[in-house]
């Protein structure tokens, strides 16, 4: 499965044409698309127009939504940051750190547009998809 974050459905519904955008345009397999719980939460909480929130939610529901966190996933993402920590690196957002984890733990790729991912890509084996440019 490819768990699409919500730097990329933001880019997504704004119509900004990005490498990560283009891929969900036309995935190969569009049944391999999937998205998180807090995903979802993080993409509609934006949307300031009623009609717009409705739309966008109908299209995320067209996709398989994992719900991401679990008492044991919290606690790995805790620890995941506390590795990261301990190389100097700050991951600013605790979401982005459970989503992370959800996706290294479920063995899944992650498509992303987000700097704060690299690290975990980089030293905790996050697995990104990384889509021609």
């Amino acid at each position: 499965m490819i768990v699409v974050d919500s730097s990329v459905w933001i880019d997504y519904f704004n119509e900004v044409r990005t490498p990560a955008t283009v891929y969900l345009d036309d995935p190969p397999d569009p049944r391999l698309i999937a998205t998180g719980d807090l995903i979802v939460s993080e993409v509609l909480q934006g949307f300031r127009d009623d009609r717009d929130f409705a739309d966008a939610e109908e299209i995320l529901r067209t996709y398989t939504i994992y719900p991401m966190v679990t008492l044991e996933l919290a606690i790995q993402s805790a620890n995941n940051y506390r590795t990261l920590r301990r190389r100097g690196i700050t991951i600013r957002k605790t979401i982005d750190c459970l989503i992370a984890t959800f996706v290294i733990e479920s063995g899944f790729r992650l498509l992303h547009s987000d700097r704060d991912f690299d690290p975990f890509e980089q030293y905790l084996d996050l697995n990104v998809l990384h889509p021609p440019t």
